[in-house]
């Protein structure tokens, strides 16, 4: 069974830089045909995909967000990482850590919130 655990800060600042880590048991971030996500939910609004990074290391963004995003990964400590550039208060969200094979994410991480303010 795969898990997906997010860490990160809680509070980001309006113009900085917000950064996540998603740490991935039972499974490798390697392993074929694997796609890892990050989407966020505002409150009270839809979830938002952000972008993947695929099991070659391919990345791919959501059109809105692609001039400020920035997915990363560590095989060895088989983590992925968003950075979020030039941050403002509409980026406070719970955010949400994903695999899935190309379709549907099949699993998810808990989410962690992230507000954004001064």
């Amino acid at each position: 069974q795969v898990q997906l655990q997010e860490s990160g800060p809680g509070l980001v600042k309006p113009s900085q830089t917000l950064s996540l880590t998603c740490t991935i048991s039972g499974a490798s971030i390697t392993t074929n045909y694997y796609y890892w996500s990050w989407i966020r939910q505002p409150p009270g609004k839809g979830l938002e995909w952000i972008g993947f990074i695929s099991y070659s290391g391919s990345t791919s963004y959501s059109p809105s967000l692609k001039s400020r995003t920035s997915i990363s990964r560590d095989t060895s400590k088989n983590q992925f990482t968003l950075q979020l550039s030039s941050v403002t208060p509409e980026g406070t969200a719970v955010y949400y850590c994903a695999r899935d094979e190309g379709t549907t994410p099949t699993d998810w991480g808990q989410g962690t919130q992230v507000t954004v303010s001064s």
